[in-house]
């Protein structure tokens, strides 16, 4: 009791920081565009990724062998969800415990595709999570453009400029060219450019969402 009265007396906080290789925060996109077929085909993904014998040897060959990893979901209109909170993953049994998680969350849409805004909700959330590690990365997935917030230029560049790294997973999916406005058929060129940034950043495609979850694994290994 006397030492945590110091601890806070001093500014300080009774609870220790976890070293961890890397935090991770997985933003999936859920805007309309993304049919119900298709949000579990992504969910599924993550899911199938995190049980995979190659990512989770790929986590455990890290210095300290584990990783901190949320998992949300955004559209427009200030719509994140935040579907698997902080967890730490070290071996196989605590990954599939994070797939689980991920997997019995129900699915929520919302209208628009605010890249911008799921960045700038990510960034404050590697502030408040107890982790320390060297690098903070952002996964972000979506089958289109930024159609509503900010630019996604001016929300990527600051996260970089707080020492984030913000990678991108496009969807390009040629089935969404007649349903979509707002369809690109370079999206990957659009996340090269516009999306993601800071140090090692990099864009994995996935053609179309039946190719998203070996899109995802390649993504968490590297």
């Amino acid at each position: 009791a006397i030492t945590a009265l110091f601890l806070i007396a001093r500014g300080g906080s009774a609870f220790a920081e976890q070293s961890v290789d890397l935090e991770l925060i997985i933003g999936v996109d859920v805007s309309r565009s993304v049919d119900s077929y298709e949000a579990k085909l992504q969910r599924d993904g993550y899911v199938t990724a995190f049980s995979d014998h190659r990512v989770i040897e790929a986590i455990k060959s890290g210095f300290l062998g584990k990783i901190a990893v949320l998992y949300f979901e955004w559209a427009g209109y200030g719509h994140q969800k935040v579907v698997a909170d902080w967890t730490v993953i070290e071996d196989e049994a605590s990954a599939k415990a994070f797939a689980a998680k991920v997997a019995r969350e129900p699915y929520e849409s919302a209208r628009r595709t605010a890249i911008s805004e799921a960045i700038d909700w990510a960034v404050p959330q590697f502030e408040s999570n107890r982790f320390k590690s060297r690098r903070r990365v952002i996964d972000i997935s979506g089958d289109g453009p930024n159609s509503w917030g900010r630019r996604v230029d001016a929300a990527r560049d600051d996260a970089v400029a707080a020492g984030i790294t913000i990678n991108g997973l496009p969807i390009i999916d040629a089935d969404s060219a007649d349903s979509s406005r707002w369809w690109l058929p370079n999206l990957d060129l659009y996340y090269e450019h516009c999306v993601i940034g800071g140090r090692g950043a990099f864009v994995i495609v996935a053609n179309g969402f039946m190719d998203f979850a070996n899109a995802v694994r390649r993504k968490l290994v590297l």
